[in-house]
């Protein structure tokens, strides 16, 4: 999977998103900023962002997916060496 394909599928679901990639092949990091995030919890954002690669998780063609997803504020409060995709 492509991280512009990954970048896609996100901004799908959350049009205001930040979507932040590093990795390649079958293994990414992903760091989503969003003011969607605001008032839900943090399992709710993983569970979210999961089910967008629900068929690939399953059939192998990615295998790990390490996943930040976090508001305008809670980044703002940390830093992050993921690179930003632009459109």
């Amino acid at each position: 999977m492509d991280p512009e394909t990954i970048k896609q599928r996100i901004t799908g679901l959350y049009a205001d998103a930040s979507v932040f990639i590093q990795g390649e092949g079958c293994n990414f990091e992903i760091g989503v900023i969003s003011d969607s995030f605001r008032g839900m919890p943090v399992l709710r954002r993983q569970q979210s962002m999961l089910k967008l690669f629900e068929t690939e998780l399953a059939s192998g063609a990615l295998h790990a997916l390490s996943i930040r997803a976090r508001t305008p504020a809670e980044a703002s409060a940390s830093s992050s060496s993921l690179v930003q995709l632009d459109a």
